[in-house]
């Protein structure tokens, strides 16, 4: 399933290409980067449904027509289902969110139910933009390194780390590494 990425712009309005993928807030900027959920959880739990009946009926009419047997099958299958609806519901919430203060970058990656936090001091964080498709964007501060964009598709990951390397540099913070501009 492709996955794209649901980023906010100041006025809640999703990012459109040329626009600002970060938030401004009264500490600074702020990035939520996190997967591009098609459905809500209501039409999760319609869609659910609608599969665990689909699945009864026909077990149902065939059982009615003397084969029994699927209906072994169609349990085996319905568990299935539970399991891929869990799955996703269990990553549904998985996002990056950046915050960039005064002081500090904060990066917090959530991933299921782990959460890990990351902060790296403002004046020496380094950007190494992504370096092809398949690579995310590297936050160095010293020996820190943190990748993030991982739910940013390829051609606004390139975006994605130009706003940080401007905001970095806005207000006093490290310039790009050399050699990994945009």
């Amino acid at each position: 399933m492709a996955q794209g990425v649901a980023v906010q712009q100041a006025d809640r309005s999703p990012a459109r290409a040329g626009g600002r993928l970060a938030q401004r807030s009264a500490q600074g900027w702020r990035w939520c980067l996190r997967r591009n959920g098609a459905l809500t959880p209501r039409q999760w739990a319609v869609a659910f449904a609608a599969a665990c009946a689909a699945v009864l009926a026909v077990a149902g009419l065939f059982a009615a027509l003397g084969a029994v047997l699927v209906l072994p099958f169609a349990a085996l299958e319905l568990f299935v289902v539970v399991l891929a609806f869990a799955w996703m519901a269990r990553h549904a919430a998985d996002r990056e969110v950046l915050e960039l203060d005064a002081e500090t970058l904060h990066v917090e990656r959530h991933c299921g139910r782990r959460c890990t936090r990351v902060r790296l001091p403002r004046s020496r964080v380094r950007v190494h933009p992504p370096q092809g498709t398949r690579t995310l964007i590297t936050l160095q501060a010293g020996a820190q390194r943190v990748e993030v964009g991982q739910h940013v598709p390829p051609l606004l990951r390139r975006q994605l780390a130009q706003e940080l390397q401007w905001t970095l540099a806005l207000s006093g913070g490290v310039t790009p590494a050399s050699g990994h501009s945009g």
